[in-house]
C-alpha cells in the first residue's frame, strides 16, 4: 500500500498535466478529434474535459458570417463591371462534424466550397444581364436572388446556409458612364425646354384671357352707356365739385354757376 500510493498520486498528476478543458460558447460547436477520427455527432455550448493525446476538440463558428468578394465580371455586351458584393451565410451546427470530414477545417472550407461556388455564380449569373439592367436597383435584386438560389442548391446540402446575397456597388465602364450622362444631359435639355414651352404657352393664355376680358368688357360699356346714363354721370360728377351747383331748366339742361369762395 505504501508503495502504490506515490504511483497513485504521480498517475493523478500526470493526468492533471495532460487534460485541459475546452469552452464552447454560444453561437459555436465543438467537433471531437480522437485519434485521427473525427466524430459524428457535434458538441453542444459548455465546458468539455479533454485529453490531448488522445482527444482534441475543435471550436466552430456556426454565427452569421460575411465574405466579401470584389469581381469584375462581363455583362452581356461584353463589358466589364465590377462588382461589390458580399455573402451572408452560417454552418449547420449538425453538419459542422460532415464538413469536417469532407472539406477540412473552418478555414478551409470557406477557401475550398464557399468561395468558389460564390466568385462562380456572380460570374454567370452577371454574364446574362446587359449593363443598364445590372446598374438598376431592380436588376440589382433580380442578380442578387438568382446567386443567392444558385448557392442555396448547392451549399445547403453540404451544411451552409445562405442568409442573403448583396451588391453593394457597381462601377460601370467608362464608355457605359460616359453614354449615361450625355443622355441625362440631353434629358435635363429637353425638361427644359419643355418647361419653357409650357411657360411660354400658360404666358400667351394668360394674354388670350386678358384681351378677350378686355373685349367682353368694351362691349358692355358699348351696351350700356345710353346718352341719358351718360348725363346721370356727367351730372354726379359736377355734383362731387363743391365749387359748382347746377339748377335744371326746362329743356332739362343745368345751368352752372360758380360759387364764390367762403359761399357767398
Amino acid at each position: 500500500m505504501q508503495r502504490t500510493a506515490p504511483l497513485l498520486v504521480l498517475s493523478a498528476l500526470v493526468f492533471l498535466t495532460q487534460t485541459a478543458c475546452v469552452v464552447i460558447e454560444d453561437g459555436e460547436v465543438g467537433v471531437s478529434k480522437s485519434f485521427g477520427a473525427i466524430g459524428d455527432e457535434p458538441l453542444p455550448q459548455g465546458v468539455t474535459f479533454v485529453v490531448p493525446i488522445a482527444r482534441q476538440i475543435e471550436v466552430w463558428n456556426i454565427k452569421l458570417q460575411e465574405l466579401k468578394e470584389r469581381a469584375d465580371v462581363p455583362s452581356s455586351e461584353g463589358l466589364i463591371v465590377s462588382l461589390d458584393t458580399s455573402l451572408l451565410f452560417k454552418v449547420n451546427a449538425s453538419q459542422a462534424p460532415d464538413l469536417r470530414k469532407t472539406i477540412g477545417t473552418q478555414r478551409q472550407y470557406i477557401e475550398k466550397l464557399v468561395v468558389p461556388y460564390f466568385r462562380n455564380a456572380v460570374r454567370d449569373v452577371v454574364a446574362g444581364y446587359p449593363v443598364k439592367n445590372i446598374y438598376a436597383e431592380t436588376g440589382r435584386r433580380e442578380i442578387a436572388a438568382k446567386i443567392k438560389g444558385f448557392l442555396e442548391d448547392n451549399l445547403a446540402e453540404r451544411g451552409i446556409e445562405i442568409i442573403d446575397v448583396l451588391l453593394r456597388d457597381v462601377q460601370l465602364p467608362q464608355r457605359f458612364k460616359e453614354s449615361i450622362e450625355a443622355k441625362l444631359t440631353a434629358e435635363q435639355k429637353a425638361e427644359q425646354k419643355k418647361f419653357e414651352l409650357d411657360q411660354a404657352t400658360k404666358d400667351a393664355e394668360i394674354e388670350v384671357a386678358r384681351a378677350k376680358g378686355a373685349a367682353e368688357a368694351q362691349e358692355i360699356i358699348n351696351t350700356t352707356l345710353t346718352p341719358g346714363y351718360l348725363q346721370y354721370l356727367w351730372i354726379r360728377t359736377l355734383n362731387q365739385n363743391p365749387n359748382v351747383v347746377y339748377v335744371a331748366t326746362e329743356a332739362n339742361l343745368p345751368i352752372f354757376k360758380p360759387v364764390a369762395a367762403g359761399g357767398k
